[in-house]
């Protein structure tokens, strides 16, 4: 019986929404930080590749199962972009705000109508670092780009984010908000059925 799953992130916002999102019945998630496990390099060409390096080197550097997710925004009028490359965009030294700016500054001569995007989400769970079949778990999230920043809730591209049918961006959504409807959300729940599945009887 697992009674402990490594979350494979060190990014504190997204671990909160893990641990907001999931209710896995007498299993304790527990960060990398925690056990001092260090970022794997991103070196795929997709979040499904992404989120499988992650959750693989969690699992191999802890001898736990372990929990990853890949995930970030792709823009219709830029071919996708940032898509893998959404938390890193303006470069090494990359901040939310700075990503946020050159987002913009790219969007600036489209349209209302063109500006349409969508988070993308990708969880992997493993049982083990060498488990010969991950679960993975999909979640997209539409909307589109706003013209300006608004709301002080979220993270990455949250501020730009912009929901039509809540008339605001997803960093003016409440966290509770957020949670039901997120791209991140959507996989999670996904992920949280296959465990309840795996373990009704146990």
């Amino acid at each position: 019986m697992i009674d402990k799953i490594v979350i494979a992130s060190n990014n504190e916002h997204k671990v909160k929404e893990f641990k907001r999102i999931l209710d896995l019945y007498n299993v304790n998630l527990i960060t990398q930080k925690e056990l001092n496990i260090e970022d794997i390099e991103e070196t795929g060409l997709s979040f499904l590749e992404n989120a499988i390096l992650k959750v693989r080197n969690a699992s191999k550097k802890s001898g736990l199962p372990a929990i990853s997710d890949d995930s970030g925004i792709e823009v219709d009028a830029l071919q996708g972009r940032p898509g893998i490359y959404s938390a890193r965009y303006s470069g090494l030294d990359a901040t939310d705000e700075k990503n946020n700016q050159l987002l913009l500054k790219e969007m600036e001569s489209f349209e209302k109508d063109q500006r349409s995007a969508r988070y993308q989400c990708v969880i992997a769970f493993v049982n083990s670092h060498d488990d010969p079949m991950p679960k993975t778990f999909y979640g997209t999230w539409e909307g589109y780009i706003a013209e300006k920043p608004s709301g002080s809730n979220g993270f990455g591209y949250d501020p730009l984010f912009y929901l039509p049918e809540y008339s605001c961006t997803s960093a003016e959504l409440t966290k509770e908000q957020k949670n039901k409807i997120s791209h991140r959300a959507k996989a999670l729940v996904l992920f949280q059925k296959y465990w309840e599945d795996l373990n009704k009887n146990d």
